[in-house]
């Protein structure tokens, strides 16, 4: 305690020390008033801004909510979904499309049809067509290939629309057309639809052609989508090189399929007067083997198989063909096949040449109407000499039938497909009747062969397991 005295005595007697107490002045009244009027500004001015921050703080509380909410909303991890229920109403397309389809040229369908969309009751296997009591808005769109995955035939709206396939980047839209549809009474007809681009640069290298409720414009239970199957799109310059399904007797003989244009097969071809698909099913008819011999060996016995069934797929027309001779007339069809004759003045349907003809007769008198055959009658339809010839076939199909009318041949009976020796060489049509002894009858038991595909087959012993040769005929039907 004496030290801190001390110490507090030295302070108070040094004279350099400032007196505190010395220089704390009392305030004057002017700067007192000034002090009050300065915080009372400031409270005017807080007065003033309180209702303004207000409202904007509360602004900016409302729009963080609100983007908040709606990033919740969006979310498809945080939102709840209730489960889709199970549906058995579903779009399809009514019949398949035809194939080849190429980019700029319109879809149609297997009938060269437009396309039709309709609203079916799946039930299992089973599909009914149906309606709904209101109009439906539906939209086509581009599917990938490869979907629905497997043998797989149910699928969720997520799993089709992630599988939508849209334009390349800087390409037209993949699709154009019409491809908003309205579905009435359960039908929904579909106007021109074209693809912009093929389908190679996908990874399945396919599209299908779908359809799907417009989302949003339809609150009713679930109906699920339809889709083609899954097809090739190509470029529009390959459609010069298309075959055609099925083709025409007009056609150059390489739109038939394996003869390519101007490829090794087209070119022996048309060096031996090949030039059109009646021309190949002609020489089929008369000698497929020396048809075959100008393929050569490049063309095997698979591809001669697709393309000769490829070929005889061909719509006959109504044109016919007669050859005549001083003790017969045979009426052809295009391809050289007998439908009618009339022998020494007989009348014989297909059904008679194919049981009391003597079958190397008629032959040789079809490889002599092949040779001559820029030189026969053309008719088209059915002329007064062939209704007459095939008044027999009508009065044995329709005995008590007093008005009954001609029966057609079936264009698609194909026959003969085996090999005949032809003479080419010029012969007197007059030397071609018939012989005295008549030996053109035969007293035969008639035994229908095995048809496939409306093509009469037997099967051959020399033929490998499950080769099928049809048998040899000229006849039409026989």
């Amino acid at each position: 305690m004496a030290a801190k005295r001390f110490l507090d005595e030295s302070d108070d007697k040094n004279p350099d020390k400032p007196n505190e107490k010395r220089f704390r002045a009392t305030p004057s009244f002017a700067s007192v008033i000034g002090e009050m009027v300065m915080v009372k500004n400031i409270q005017n001015l807080f007065s003033s801004l309180e209702p303004l921050l207000r409202r904007v703080v509360t602004e900016e509380v409302e729009r963080a909510i609100r983007s908040h909410s709606r990033s919740i909303t969006r979310s498809p991890s945080l939102r709840i979904q209730a489960p889709e229920q199970p549906s058995t109403l579903q779009l399809i397309f009514r019949k398949q499309l035809s194939v080849p389809v190429f980019t700029a040229s319109k879809i149609l369908d297997i009938e060269n049809n437009p396309l039709q969309v309709l609203l079916v009751d799946k039930n299992g296997d089973q599909m009914i067509p149906t309606s709904l009591p209101h109009s439906l808005k539906l939209e086509i769109v581009v599917l990938d290939g490869d979907f629905p995955p497997g043998d797989c035939d149910t699928w969720t709206a997520d799993e089709f629309n992630s599988k939508i396939v849209k334009e390349r980047t800087g390409k037209r839209p993949l699709l154009t057309g019409e491809l908003n549809i309205t579905l009435r009474d359960g039908i929904a007809p579909v106007g021109d639809l074209e693809f912009t681009d093929n389908s190679s640069w996908i990874r399945s290298r396919k599209f299908r052609v779908a359809v799907r409720v417009v989302p949003g414009s339809y609150q009713g239970a679930r109906i699920r989508e339809g889709f083609t199957e899954a097809l090739m799109v190509k470029d529009h310059r390959g459609e010069l090189y298309k075959k055609h399904h099925p083709p025409k007797l007009s056609d150059e003989v390489w739109r038939l399929e394996k003869i390519g244009k101007d490829g090794a097969f087209h070119k022996k071809l048309a060096a031996a007067g090949i030039q059109t698909v009646q021309d190949f099913l002609k020489l089929s008819v008369i000698d497929s083997l020396k048809l075959k011999k100008i393929l050569g060996v490049g063309m095997s016995e698979k591809m001669w198989e697709v393309t000769i069934k490829h070929a005889r797929t061909c719509e006959m027309g109504n044109k016919f063909y007669t050859f005549r001779g001083h003790h017969f007339a045979l009426v052809l069809n295009p391809i050289c096949q007998v439908v009618r004759a009339e022998i020494n003045g007989q009348l014989y349907s297909t059904k008679d040449l194919t049981i009391n003809i003597n079958r190397s007769y008629i032959e040789k008198l079809v490889t002599e109407a092949y040779a001559r055959w820029n030189s026969l009658e053309v008719t088209e339809g059915f002329s007064n000499d062939v209704a007459l010839l095939m008044q027999g076939e009508m009065v044995e199909q329709y005995p008590n039938n007093q008005q009954a009318s001609i029966v057609a041949y079936d264009q698609n009976a194909y026959l003969s497909d085996r090999p005949v020796e032809i003479n080419y060489g010029e012969s007197n049509a007059n030397n071609v009747g018939c012989s005295s002894d008549h030996n053109w009858l035969m007293n035969a038991t008639y035994t229908p062969s095995p048809f496939g595909n409306g093509i009469p087959y037997t099967m051959s012993e020399s033929s490998s397991d499950g080769d099928i040769t049809p048998s040899r005929s000229f006849i039409n039907g026989g």
